[in-house]
């Protein structure tokens, strides 16, 4: 499955690579969507599978290590390769990654083969369910992401797909209940307090983490006067925090056996830290918004192994695996509603600021300059280095316009924060990691090391 998952992330990037029209790039950026999904899934299922819950800590920390690491750089690389060569190249780029994974699966993720023919495991998945899941999920989530952006949130164009996805996951359910013989997602899963309170508490954390890598570098560009590239290293006082602080946490849970303290730690960090970001303002010093954005991203880090483990130990044997996949559902969600979330906030507060305003020509624009973030940041980098006195003052005013709409959306996520921090402290158990590692897989190597143990013995 991780093969075929990364067969789509390759086909996925070539057709990026290839496209000559919008529709071919967008086709291309899905499949490669589809192939990467897969890929953030079995990684979580394959360290359930092979590692003991108590030693699983670890691992998530060097694969967050990896994400910050493809965080710091992606943007650089992304905006250099733009500027100096092609965007094509941010596709190409994926290819040579592929092909050493396409060498290395098969050699180090030699696994032993679960009992049954390849047709009777296809039987027994709930094709049905996973038809009605997926698309549900995808016609629910794509009108957020455009919703007050593309089109506005009354447009047809954005309620049907809404009210069709709800009503696709209202059907998964009835599906669930009562017809589908091998489920996809347990009713277990979801009625232990614990699970819900971790859930919420990952959507929340994909939020913030997604508001600051999304909305951030425009305040970068256009407050500081900061260039794309520029941009993305001045992102490292969250990205390059989370990544340690991570593989710290990781181990430290690995040897005390413990999870509710970093979970409440770290919400309380992150409550704290998305808070002093409300501070920032447009001629905010280097000195002040650095060492305020570190407490955050440490958060983050915090939470990342500490939500992982938690969701699993509070998971039956049998649902493990499920609980596992549902990390990365659930945060990537997060991470679209905290793009469409930051997108209203912005939205709204800063047509409202522009509507006050005492220049005529920026009320008559408010509509349209508050339509969409990027579009606005790229009206003040127009403006920057302009002789003209009126419309530096324009600029000025704009800026001020986005950095007040950035302390509301603040607001909103330290708000949430809070919430995901009381319902962690309220509902939180601390279950024993101290579990026996049942797997129905393993690597051939463990079979042949039992096989020499049991003929030791027996002699």
């Amino acid at each position: 499955m991780l093969l075929i998952a990364l067969s789509f992330f390759t086909v996925g990037a070539i057709i990026g690579a290839t496209a000559n029209d919008f529709a071919a790039l967008l086709v291309g950026r899905s499949i490669q969507g589809i192939g990467g999904g897969g890929i953030q899934a079995l990684t979580s299922v394959i360290i359930t599978d092979m590692v003991p819950l108590r030693q699983r800590g670890k691992y998530i920390g060097l694969i967050t290590l990896n994400w910050a690491a493809g965080s710091v750089s992606g943007p650089i690389i992304g905006g250099v390769l733009s500027e100096k060569v092609s965007w094509r190249w941010i596709f190409w780029l994926n290819i040579p990654f592929c092909a050493v994974a396409y060498v290395m699966i098969p050699i180090f993720l030699n696994l032993k083969d679960k009992p049954g023919n390849f047709i009777d495991k296809l039987r027994k998945i709930d094709w049905v369910g996973s038809v009605l899941f997926v698309a549900s999920t995808t016609s629910f989530l794509i009108p957020i992401t455009w919703g007050g952006i593309m089109y506005p949130w009354n447009h047809w164009r954005t309620l049907t797909p809404l009210i069709a996805g709800a009503l696709g996951m209202l059907l998964f359910g009835l599906w669930s209940k009562f017809l589908a013989r091998n489920l996809i997602l347990r009713g277990s899963l979801f009625k232990d307090r614990t699970s819900l309170s971790n859930y919420l508490s990952i959507v929340v954390h994909g939020m913030f983490q997604w508001s600051v890598l999304y909305y951030m570098p425009l305040y970068f560009e256009a407050a500081k006067n900061l260039t794309a590239v520029q941009s993305g290293v001045a992102l490292f006082p969250w990205t390059g925090t989370i990544c340690p602080t991570a593989v710290v946490v990781g181990v430290l849970i690995a040897r005390t056996g413990s999870y509710r303290w970093a979970i409440h730690s770290g919400w309380a960090m992150t409550a704290t830290g998305v808070g002093l970001m409300i501070l920032y303002r447009a001629d905010t010093p280097d000195r002040v918004w650095i060492p305020l954005a570190l407490v955050s991203g440490m958060g983050l880090g915090v939470l990342y192994p500490s939500l992982s483990l938690c969701n699993q130990a509070a998971a039956s044997d049998a649902d493990m695996a499920a609980a596992a996949a549902l990390n990365p559902f659930f945060r990537n969600y997060g991470q679209m509603l905290g793009v469409a979330v930051g997108g209203s906030v912005v939205q709204n507060v800063v047509r409202q600021k522009l509507e006050q305003s005492t220049n005529a020509a920026l009320v008559a624009r408010a509509s349209e300059l508050s339509k969409n973030a990027s579009a606005l940041i790229e009206t003040i980098k127009a403006m920057r280095g302009s002789a003209d006195a009126a419309k530096e003052a324009l600029r000025v005013e704009l800026i001020d316009a986005y950095c007040d709409s950035l302390r509301t959306l603040w607001i909103v996520m330290c708000a949430l924060a809070c919430v995901a921090l009381v319902s962690a402290v309220a509902f939180t158990k601390a279950y024993s990691l101290e579990r026996a590692h049942e797997t129905d897989q393993g690597f051939v190597t463990e079979e042949k090391e039992d096989c020499e143990i049991a003929m030791r013995d027996n002699r």
